[in-house]
């Protein structure tokens, strides 16, 4: 491989030769002022490299010297951007987010880490992608200087108290017997928290011990005494994860884009909903880390999902990663149901969103085809096209359809944006430590979940649902595959650990919602009486040649008839399914 090296307007541009030739601009981050394994603000000299990386013609790489960086919030870029299902009016008034990193409109760029460290301070949304095609994001690892999820271990208990010593990372001011934890430039006392067991590598959502406590006090410097009225029933060894519930930035956020790679990068800590594809086309997430950063001992990585993928079309790949630490959901992919409110014209239909933290983006563009949907069944009955999107406000839409709008638009009835629902593949990742879903999907184009760990959720490992009432995720799945996966202890006795759940409250086995789900060749380890599949108004069912190891000496399940329950499905095919029940401790 010949590498000749030659100099344009300042810039030096490596041409490499071989089978394919690609000629790319090398640009450094270090020509721009960043100084690495310093203390100093990185944001600026990003910044400049970017706007330089904009005015080059051709294909570019932004080359960070190895080491690490600093990212501060004063000199960060503040831009107003809606997302799907982050905060409410009423939560956050103000959509402006704090972003660290800004890719707008550009082509053909490379962000080449090199294996550095980016350090963020304060809120930030670390990176936003606006408009961009063919953008790689490889070899960097990120964290959050001070986590807005705070962290303390309980080391010991009494009858009416627990002692617990806070993370390094955590910072706390305790006044008139009550615990605020303190950020950079940020505060709470009451939110959200869980539990998590390093014995099992696991986690649950529990009630705010603080919240409970009459009082706390310092015992010593990061060691604090929580007081109660009764016995707390807590473990020493556990560590009480807690935070304030405001998604008011994101970890990442990419919107109208088309073909973005991540590759080999460590988010060691995302802020708000994760990292959020948002009406973006080809999505590929490769040999991700998101998990804590093993140096700092910290054992929570997100303060909500990790991936969320929000009405997004073509491929979205997720392979070969490591998730474990979330809050919420690891992978979450859907698209959104807006209400119809009114119909002012034969072919007009006024619409609304309708959960309070998802609204404001453009849900509609012309030429999208769509479908009306009943709120009551999530059965389609009628299809159009979009002419024409009209904002009313953050709220409301009116959409020009191509045709007459159809007869019999129920009060609650919904329309589902069909252009914008992806292919999904998630392949060879494992996903641990979380507290609700490993997966949640809902598109009908084809889905494979292949070749996945999925260690102890705590809810369901997959789930398929929708819904026109609450969340307002759209849609319907008409091609699933769930093969050789190995699903470890996941799920409760009200969470079986494949649920297919669709929340239609009219429920007839002739207008089914799904279709085609295929669960094939998977491990399923479980120590209690776990439902294994739960299936509702499915059509076209298969579960077959699929083991389940039960260690449970006193579980009621005892075949395989016991382990999957249907309601309302058609065309089911279970067989050469086995079940051994070996008891607890017996190799």
């Amino acid at each position: 491989m010949d590498v000749l090296h030659t100099k344009k307007g300042g810039i030096i541009i490596s041409v490499t030769e071989q089978e394919d030739i690609t000629n790319f601009t090398t640009i450094s981050l270090t020509d721009y002022g960043a100084v690495p394994d310093s203390e100093l603000d990185t944001q600026q000299a990003m910044a400049r490299a970017i706007q330089a990386a904009a005015e080059i013609s051709g294909p570019v790489v932004l080359d960070c010297a190895r080491g690490r960086y600093h990212f501060y919030p004063e000199e960060a870029i503040r831009a107003p951007y809606y997302i799907s299902n982050t905060t409410s009016e009423e939560e956050n008034p103000d959509v402006t987010k704090t972003i660290a990193i800004l890719l707008k409109g550009m082509n053909d760029v490379t962000l080449e880490g090199n294996g550095s460290l980016f350090i963020f301070h304060g809120k930030q949304t670390l990176f936003l992608l606006d408009k961009c095609t063919n953008v790689e994001i490889r070899n960097l690892r990120t964290d959050y200087h001070q986590p807005t999820v705070t962290e303390m271990t309980i080391i010991a208990s009494g009858k009416h108290y627990f002692n617990a010593r806070v993370h390094p990372d955590s910072r706390y001011q305790i006044r008139d017997n009550k615990l605020t934890w303190l950020g950079e430039g940020w505060n709470f006392a009451e939110g959200p928290m869980q539990t998590y067991d390093p014995l099992r590598n696991t986690t649950w959502r529990i009630d705010n011990w603080l919240e409970l406590a009459q009082s706390v006090e310092e015992l010593e410097p990061m060691t604090i005494r929580l007081h109660f009225d009764f016995q707390p029933d807590v473990v020493p060894g556990h560590v009480l994860q807690n935070r304030d519930g405001i998604r008011d930035q994101v970890g990442a956020f990419m919107t109208e884009c088309s073909d973005i790679t991540w590759r080999d990068v460590s988010l060691h800590f995302l802020h708000g909903l994760g990292v959020v594809g948002q009406f973006s086309t080809n999505l590929t997430f490769s040999r991700m880390n998101l998990a804590p950063r093993t140096e700092t001992e910290r054992t929570v990585a997100g303060f909500a999902d990790f991936l969320h993928i929000s009405s997004c079309r073509g491929k979205v790949a997720v392979r070969d990663s490591y998730f474990s630490g979330s809050h919420d959901d690891p992978v979450n992919v859907h698209g959104t149901y807006l209400r119809i409110v009114d119909q002012p014209a034969v072919d007009c239909v006024k619409v609304q969103f309708m959960h309070p933290q998802t609204y404001g983006f453009p849900a509609f563009y012309p030429g999208d085809e769509i479908e009306f949907v009943r709120s009551g069944s999530l059965t389609t009955y009628a299809s159009n096209n979009v002419v024409a999107v009209e904002r009313l406000s953050a709220r409301e839409l009116l959409l020009t359809l191509a045709h007459p709008v159809p007869d019999g638009i129920g009060s609650h009835d919904v329309i589902e944006n069909v252009t914008w629902t992806p292919e999904v593949e998630i392949t060879n990742n494992h996903f641990a430590r979380v507290p609700t879903r490993g997966i949640l999907v809902t598109t009908r184009r084809k889905v494979l979940i292949t070749g996945n760990t999925f260690e102890r959720m705590s809810m369901n490992a997959i789930l398929i649902a929708v819904d026109a009432e609450s969340w307002y995720e759209s849609g319907r799945v008409e091609d699933v595959t769930i093969s050789d996966n190995h699903f470890i202890e996941c799920g409760g006795s009200e969470h079986p650990v494949i649920f297919i759940s669709p929340e239609n409250v009219v429920v007839d086995e002739s207008a089914p919602v799904h279709r085609q789900v295929v669960i094939l060749n998977n491990h399923f380890e479980t120590c209690s009486d776990v439902p294994i599949l739960s299936a509702k108004s499915t059509c076209g069912l298969v579960f077959k040649s699929n083991k389940i190891c039960s260690s449970s000496e006193t579980g009621k399940l005892s075949c395989v008839e016991e382990a999957v329950y249907t309601i309302a499905c058609s065309e089911i095919d279970i067989a050469d399914n086995t079940f051994t029940n070996v008891p607890e401790g017996i190799d």
